[in-house]
């Protein structure tokens, strides 16, 4: 998995940057497609149970909210702190992005729950291979596994999940073609 660490500016709505220090940070402005990711503030902490939404800037880290509790804390600049929508899982070919992963379960599972992550190692590698069957098996662990089963079931219990099925989404732009044009005949 990568991760990038999160930052917010008055100017720019958001910034990722890498690096611990701010004089060697490169930064990146986000482009539309991150705007409509449902990912992009719900972070990751190195160290600390479940995900968090972003909150605001402060002046030694970030303010985030636990999404299970919803208490408040301040991750410092020193805590590993990942966006979901820069995590990516490793395949074969080329890295998959978190996102792409929680699409699958989510149809998959038809909007439902995953399997539990306290499975079994076996029964959670069986049940990864079904979702993506290219993972990489040497850089992909049970460990990380887990986290992403575990993120799925937070993100999809608070509803926070609501991904369309690309034919349903298709048929109904075709639909509404057809009637705006049997509107103005």
């Amino acid at each position: 998995m990568k991760a990038e660490t999160i930052s917010k500016k008055k100017d720019i709505k958001e910034l990722a940057y890498t690096g611990k220090t701010r004089d060697t940070d490169k930064i990146v402005q986000t482009d539309e497609e991150d705007e409509k990711s449902v990912l992009k503030d719900i972070l990751s902490i190195s160290g600390q149970g479940g995900l968090f939404k972003y909150i605001s800037q402060a002046r030694n880290g970030v303010i985030v909210e636990s999404l299970e509790t919803g208490k408040r804390m301040n991750a410092f600049a020193s805590m590993k702190v990942n966006s979901l929508k820069d995590i990516a899982i490793f395949t074969s070919k080329e890295e998959i992005p978190l996102e792409e992963v929680f699409k699958k379960i989510y149809e998959k599972e038809n909007g439902g729950k995953a399997i539990d992550h306290k499975e079994e190692p076996a029964k959670i590698s069986e049940y990864f291979s079904e979702i993506v069957p290219e993972y990489d098996k040497d850089r992909v662990y049970v460990s990380d596994i887990r986290k992403v089963i575990n993120w799925y079931n937070i993100l999809q219990g608070l509803h926070i999940l609501k991904f369309e099925k690309a034919s349903e989404s298709a048929k109904e732009s075709k639909e509404a073609k057809q009637q705006r044009k049997g509107e103005k005949s």
